[in-house]
């Protein structure tokens, strides 16, 4: 969620998304504004999507306990194909993207550089941050609203960046607290026991799954090569959903049928893979704030997506929370932009 100028950005700033934020660009080459606008839009669509095909996949297969619908895939099974699908196209586009690199060095007389990728390679800590992402995401919409989740995953990963900027000694203007203390509220009245509240196990799943994104995006902060470095943490967190799915085996709780496997592998190669590479070509062309901003359209995206396609309801206590969460957030930005 950085733009051009990333690595001068406040971390409050720098990711807001269910993508890890490189500050160094993929590429030099400027992109026309037209592509840098249909990438990131299609982006933010796609970090949607992922709360929607996941709540998806668990109600229609039967996860969900108040679904009629027989026994599908599980959250353990879900998030293994998630995250093996999403690896492959990630390591296909990133191995694409290396020969094309290679190829041009190799016109322009020069080597083609490999140590970022060799320092990656050892980055476990993020594999496992984005284990834990990938797993808590999957079980919290097991009685998550899709627009719920998306709210309170993209608040979670907010405070957390927010929260590494002030232990790093990061100044908050008055509009920034304010803000913050805005945000907070409207947590408070999502989370407020009622009839329409979520579920308090399932919003600490998916707090805690911001949370992990939120240290996944900060540990990715200093990516030369973002795609390549997220295929690689992809591949690292395979080992830990197999743990995972033997786990939910030994359990007895797996299960799986097509339509399940199917949206969950659409998750992890498109909403997922393909996603965060469009994101990623868009943001060497996005200032800090823009991209920042822009995202705060995900929540948004979720909710209306949920209403349309999902038959969810929107809610008076979601409205209200929504406003004061996103608005909140926008403050932030707004007051980080003002300095």
């Amino acid at each position: 969620m950085s733009g051009a100028d990333a690595s001068s950005a406040s971390v409050s700033n720098a990711a807001m998304s269910n993508a890890p934020i490189s500050n160094i660009p993929m590429s030099n080459a400027p992109l026309p504004k037209a592509r840098i606008a249909l990438c990131a839009a299609l982006a933010l669509c796609a970090f949607a999507g992922n709360s929607l095909l996941c709540r998806l996949a668990l109600r229609e297969t039967g996860a969900d306990p108040a679904s009629l619908a027989p026994a599908g895939i599980d959250p353990a099974t879900f998030t293994g194909l998630r995250l093996a699908s999403g690896a492959l196209v990630l390591w296909l586009l990133a191995a694409g993207a290396a020969r094309a690199r290679a190829a041009a060095d190799a016109r322009a007389g020069g080597p083609a550089p490999s140590h970022a990728r060799a320092k990656a390679a050892t980055d476990w800590a993020a594999a496992w941050a984005l284990f834990v992402y990938a797993a808590g995401f999957s079980y919290a919409y097991t009685r998550l609203s899709a627009a719920s989740g998306a709210l309170l995953l993209f608040g979670a990963v907010q405070a957390t960046m927010l929260g590494w900027g002030l232990l790093r000694g990061e100044r908050l203007q008055a509009l920034q607290w304010g803000g913050l203390l805005l945000a907070l509220a409207g947590l408070v009245w999502l989370l407020l026991p009622g009839a329409t509240a979520p579920a308090p196990s399932a919003a600490l799943l998916m707090l805690g799954a911001g949370m992990a994104w939120g240290v996944y995006s900060l540990r990715g902060r200093g990516a030369r090569d973002a795609v390549a470095q997220t295929a690689g943490n992809f591949l690292r967190s395979l080992p830990l959903a197999a743990l995972l799915g033997i786990g939910a085996a030994l359990a007895g709780s797996l299960r799986i049928d097509a339509t399940g496997a199917l949206l969950a592998v659409i998750s992890g190669a498109v909403t997922s893979g393909l996603g965060y590479a469009l994101w990623y070509t868009a943001l060497p062309g996005l200032r800090a704030s823009s991209a920042a901003s822009l995202q705060l359209a995900v929540p948004a995206l979720t909710a209306f997506g949920a209403v349309l396609w999902l038959d969810e309801a929107l809610t008076v206590r979601l409205l209200l929370a929504s406003a004061a969460i996103l608005g909140g957030i926008a403050l932030t930005i707004l007051g980080r932009r003002a300095r």
